[in-house]
């Protein structure tokens, strides 16, 4: 622990495995209290193994009252929320639109969208208010598909050229109390990010890809395969007071996809 978080409560909306998991150690370390919503019970109790400083709340990010349990749970247990974190995400296989078959296309854009974006904001309506209370920083997790195309299919990258979009209107939404920000992970290893249940690929998950850790190495220009600890260090900047004039960015934590 170095304690630059110290005193801090941090939200987590999907901490359980992956960017989202590491990023809760990385908080714990920096000496943040940290509340979690994550859907696995089995994730839940390896996540309150963590520690007293870490608590997690079984529940859907995309339902309304789980969000509001989630800032009830983190108000009662430490008595302020600081910050806000998102990492609720699906993945369409790279499956291009007019591949969907039409009796699944409804069903395969409202889990897309209710998953990767209606989560957000459910989460910030839910904490928007104890985050003005303490001029708070929400960080939304983007992808290096909110800014480039080709790593995903229409609906997935869509949904996080969305999320792209709301951390700037957000940013200017709750202004002058509360800074949004993103980070954009591009292609990382150790994650759990699963495809549509709407398209009978929930049993995928993209970490199970042969070949993707040097794939991903070969298609960036730094050649290297980021871990979710590789990009914490990103929402610790932004979550904590380190960033007071920031608001409305989204720091690109893919290997220089941007200079490829």
């Amino acid at each position: 622990m170095t304690g630059r978080m110290e005193g801090h409560v941090a939200l987590v909306s999907g901490g359980g495995s992956g960017i989202g998991r590491g990023v809760v150690e990385a908080y714990l370390r920096e000496g943040a209290q940290v509340v979690v919503l994550e859907r696995s019970g089995d994730k839940c109790a390896e996540l309150s193994a963590l520690g007293d400083r870490a608590v997690a709340v079984q529940g859907d990010a995309t339902d309304p009252g789980d969000n509001a349990a989630l800032v009830a749970r983190a108000v009662d247990a430490f008595g302020r929320v600081d910050s806000l974190s998102t990492f609720v995400g699906v993945f369409d296989g790279y499956t291009h639109l007019t591949d969907i078959d039409d009796e699944v296309f409804d069903a395969a854009f409202d889990e897309t969208y209710a998953t990767n974006v209606k989560s957000v904001l459910l989460a910030v309506r839910a904490a928007a208010q104890p985050l003005r209370d303490s001029r708070g920083a929400i960080v939304v997790t983007c992808s290096s598909s909110s800014f480039y195309a080709g790593r995903g299919g229409a609906l997935y990258v869509s949904s996080k050229h969305a999320l792209r979009g709301l951390v700037v209107q957000l940013g200017h939404e709750l202004a002058p109390d509360v800074r949004v920000n993103g980070v954009a992970p591009g292609g990382t290893v150790a994650t759990d990010l699963r495809g549509l249940r709407a398209l009978d690929q929930h049993g995928d998950r993209l970490e199970d890809r042969p070949g993707r850790t040097e794939g991903i190495r070969q298609r960036t220009p730094l050649q290297v395969a980021l871990t979710p600890a590789d990009h914490a260090g990103a929402y610790v900047y932004l979550a904590s007071g380190e960033a007071p004039g920031v608001t409305g960015e989204i720091i690109r934590s893919d290997g220089g996809m941007g200079v490829a």
